[in-house]
């Protein structure tokens, strides 16, 4: 988008970093839930965790200012309702004026670069429950890859409890994304069987010393129904890699968006470079599967 003033932000960003706290000060915020109790939220944490790729393409989020147009046009869509990110996209967002009325999320983000040597030490990197409360965000989110075959999971785990009750202490809702993973010859794989979702729920929802701000983040795998018997938490679910097929996308998410428990979608690369090119488009279609009475309504 060539109106954004981008000129104006970098000015800002180098002569004025007060301002980014008077912004969050003065932000206008909302309810968590939109009126119909759902959410659709874009995901834009992939930068930080070394995660730019999009198909064939292995730097195609790399270009901040492209992914920061996408980003404000994904927003400006009707029933979207808010955005996920680490504190360089959430900020970025504030000083061009996009947050406004949005529920803004923080990533606790991941250690974990993929493809390192490290890609299970998960130890958070970006906010802290305290920074997200302070900022007047509304959200916090993390992830939470369990290897049981990699001693160093206990820690993540300890860390992830000691977030879940550290957020609810500010009274702040927490997602949770849970995966149980293990390592292979060409990397760490997620386990999408159905049955290790499941034991991912259980693990996930019992971490901290209350569950009242908990939330959960689940990947659409096969009878999601069974997944969703798993738990009473309150579930959002993730959109997953971004691929050629979107209707079959749609389709599995307009499924699990029936089931009792799922409020809603975050889903981020697999929106803003959809294979059509067109993001409004792709954008308006996820949200009409999440709000679409409301949203017929409205037109």
């Amino acid at each position: 988008m060539s109106d954004l003033s981008f000129d104006e932000l970098l000015l800002t960003r180098a002569a004025h970093p007060e301002r980014v706290a008077e912004l969050q000060a003065s932000r206008k915020r909302r309810s968590l839930l939109a009126d119909d109790g759902k959410l659709f939220i874009i995901a834009v944490d992939h930068p930080a965790r070394g995660a730019l790729g999009i198909r064939q393409d292995p730097l195609a989020m790399a270009n901040r200012y492209d992914l920061l147009s996408r980003i404000v046009t994904a927003l400006s869509v009707p029933g979207v309702d808010g955005i996920l990110g680490t504190p360089d996209i959430l900020e970025d967002l504030l000083l061009l004026g996009a947050l406004d009325d949005k529920v803004a999320v923080g990533s606790m983000n991941r250690g974990g670069l993929r493809g390192s040597s490290f890609e299970m030490d998960d130890r958070f990197t970006a906010y802290d429950a305290s920074g997200i409360a302070s900022a007047r965000f509304d959200f916090a989110k993390l992830l939470l890859r369990i290897d049981l075959n990699d001693a160093g999971s206990v820690a993540t785990l300890e860390a992830s409890g000691r977030a879940v009750t550290e957020a609810a202490a500010h009274r702040l809702p927490i997602m949770l994304e849970p995966f149980m993973s293990r390592r292979t010859a060409s990397g760490i794989v997620n386990d999408l069987s159905t049955d290790a979702v499941i034991n991912s729920v259980g693990i996930a929802s019992g971490l901290g010393a209350t569950s009242a701000y908990s939330w959960l983040k689940l990947p659409v795998v096969p009878d999601m129904a069974r997944v969703m018997e798993a738990t009473t938490l309150p579930t959002l679910l993730l959109g997953g890699e971004p691929g050629e097929d979107q209707d079959a996308n749609y389709e599995a998410w307009s499924s699990a968006l029936s089931l009792p428990g799922v409020r809603g979608l975050v889903v981020g690369r697999a929106l803003l470079y959809p294979a059509s090119g067109n993001v409004v488009d792709a954008v308006s279609t996820a949200a009409s599967l999440v709000h679409g009475n409301v949203l017929a309504g409205a037109r």
